[in-house]
């Protein structure tokens, strides 16, 4: 039985020794938090919102949509495979940029759960993570689609290509990279640097988790909020951020992968 003083930690965690900047220095770091995110995170949620708005003012229910999540980029398949490259550059570059302001800051690798890797209970705690959300998630989106509630989301329309596997991979990599470094372990570090509490940066990062998955319907947006709840709670309890990573990149692995290899086999697969 988990004790009273155990679930308030969960629920109401101390914050960690991180000096909080001078009022002088913040406006400056609100400014680089703006940036950061209207070059990433921030402007998917706004394109997110809007994608559902569209969505919303279209005849018929959302379910009758269908939103593709990996597509291709090129009708040659050679220049495809580049773009698609080139895509997953681009998120993993995301992350090395959140990386590179912290440590100018000061704020290493290591400090933000970074450092060398533990293999065996970093992958046994991601695997954990990972089944915890996927599977409730996977009945949740069926449950949000059977109510109107989210669009028939594809993970995957490209073409059948010797790459395409690798490469579904390589973006459910870039996703989880993206995502957990950008959305916990910068914004959060940022906020707590600014003096909120545990709770309101973590309110914040799944808010912002929850708004760019929108585009897939209310359930894609709940879900992910609930998922940021958790990751992001996980995170300042243990410190540990790469659990976080394998946990995404398996969600989205196992979500691209199986859906190419079980499409026109599982009946309820579009």
């Amino acid at each position: 039985m988990i004790s009273r003083t155990t679930l308030d930690s969960w629920l109401r965690p101390a914050s960690p020794e991180l000096p909080v900047v001078p009022a002088k220095e913040r406006r400056g770091l609100w400014i680089e938090i703006t940036i950061v995110l209207l070059v990433t995170f921030g402007t998917s949620g706004l394109s997110g919102l809007l994608s559902l708005t569209e969505s919303l003012l279209t005849p018929g229910d959302l379910a009758d949509q269908a939103v593709a999540l990996n597509v291709a980029r090129a009708e040659n398949q050679f220049i495809d495979a580049a773009r698609q490259l080139l895509g997953v550059v681009k998120l993993l570059s995301w992350a090395a940029l959140g990386l590179y302001l912290l440590w100018r800051g000061g704020i290493s690798l290591a400090s933000v759960g970074l450092g060398r890797i533990r293999w065996r209970p970093d992958a046994v705690q991601g695997v954990g993570l990972a089944a915890l959300i996927g599977l409730p998630g996977l009945g949740f989106y069926l449950l949000a689609r059977a109510v109107g509630a989210n669009l028939t989301v594809v993970p995957s329309t490209i073409g059948d290509h010797w790459w395409r596997l690798p490469v579904l991979v390589l973006w459910a990599i870039a996703n989880s990279g993206a995502e957990e470094v950008l959305v916990v372990a910068y914004l959060v570090t940022r906020l707590r640097q600014l003096g909120w509490s545990e709770n309101s940066s973590l309110l914040a990062s799944a808010l912002l988790r929850g708004t760019y998955h929108l585009y897939q319907g209310f359930g894609g947006g709940l879900g992910n909020v609930a998922m940021g709840v958790v990751f992001g709670r996980y995170w300042q309890k243990t410190g540990r951020m790469w659990p976080l990573v394998i946990a995404h990149a398996t969600i989205d692995s196992v979500a691209f992968v199986g859906y190419a290899a079980l499409r026109g086999h599982v009946g309820w697969i579009p």
